[in-house]
């Protein structure tokens, strides 16, 4: 292309005027008007290059231009998905970036959409009960978008292992915060029962209840998690967390999953008012966490793995439940 530079005006001037302006570079309202590249609009160039690490210069070449352009996606201006070459630009760093701070790891934050961010993408689709392609569209940033107090204006480098809550941390979680927990199957009813006695056994104020079946849970907790094992149906309205090998980001995972289920059922819970002057149902978030131990179970889940998984897990829980 043609460098766009000083003395030019029409149409592509305006076009580089616009960009530069919405990342936050000032331009003089009389350039602006006029569509010319003075003397304000050369500075603004020659502060993007010096920005994005191009060579010194007041011009727009070629190679300025694409990361000007990649620099002025925002998250949600286009689908993002698996490609070869990898889509890349600022809304793909901001997408990686709401990802690591809800416990879903991209990997590093820098700006291509790649196998890792596909893999968390699918990861955060699942969890908030959405086709979990991979495909960033519109209900995957709208649902992102919901959750945007959780990470707006956090660090981008995202989740970094914590370590247990503690003792007392977790003591006081569990005395303060009405949870119930239920299982489908048998391995997890199994992880369940661990999962409460440990809770017990921290605080005997623990206002964790066991139910015997996910309906059986009390109605008016703060939440529900309802235990399952690989391998078993999803419905597409869960909002489900699988407990893999990424223990560190387990709490954010299990938080993202709940405000998630939280912001689903308050919207059901407007909705289910029905004439004017009826009172809505209060709906009970739920979250389902997938446990690692499934359709391939050999018989060789032992009371050790059992033992271990619901320390884990509790662990997870009192921290994503920590206030």
């Amino acid at each position: 292309m043609e460098s766009i530079r000083q003395g030019m005006s029409g149409a592509a001037v305006e076009d580089v005027q616009d960009r530069l302006a919405s990342l936050g570079y000032e331009i003089d309202d009389a350039e602006l008007g006029g569509k010319g590249f003075g003397n304000s609009t050369r500075a603004a160039v020659a502060a993007f290059r010096s920005d994005q690490g191009l060579p010194a210069g007041d011009e727009v070449d070629s190679a300025c231009w694409s990361v000007l352009v990649d620099e002025s996606y925002r998250m949600g201006d286009r689908t993002l998905y698996l490609r070869l070459p990898n889509f890349h630009g600022r809304d793909v760093r901001d997408l990686q970036n709401a990802l690591n701070i809800l416990g879903f790891s991209c990997g590093s934050t820098d700006g291509y959409y790649d196998a890792h961010t596909e893999s968390a993408v699918k990861q955060f689709q699942e969890s908030v009960g959405i086709l979990a392609d991979g495909m960033a569209f519109s209900d995957t940033f709208d649902a992102i978008d919901r959750l945007h107090h959780v990470w707006n204006g956090k660090p981008a480098q995202g989740p970094h292992p914590t370590g247990g809550i503690g003792f007392a941390r977790a003591a006081e979680v569990l005395e303060t915060t009405p949870l119930s927990i239920s299982a489908e199957d048998p391995i997890s009813r199994n992880v369940a029962g661990r999962v409460w006695n440990l809770a017990t056994a921290t605080s005997e104020a623990s206002e964790l209840a066991l139910a015997e079946t996910p309906d059986a849970a009390r109605k008016d907790d703060l939440a529900l998690i309802v235990l399952t094992t690989a391998g078993r149906d999803v419905r597409s309205t869960s909002h489900n967390v699988v407990m893999d090998e990424d223990a560190a980001t387990l709490p954010a995972r299990i938080r993202t999953a709940y405000e998630s289920a939280r912001a689903a059922a308050d919207d059901a819970s407007a909705s289910s008012t029905g004439d004017e002057g009826a009172v809505a149902t209060a709906i009970r978030p739920t979250v389902r966490i997938e446990l690692p131990a499934g359709a391939t179970y050999d018989g060789t889940f032992t009371a050790r793995d059992a033992q271990t998984i619901a320390t884990s897990l509790l662990d997870a829980i009192c921290t994503a439940f920590a206030r």
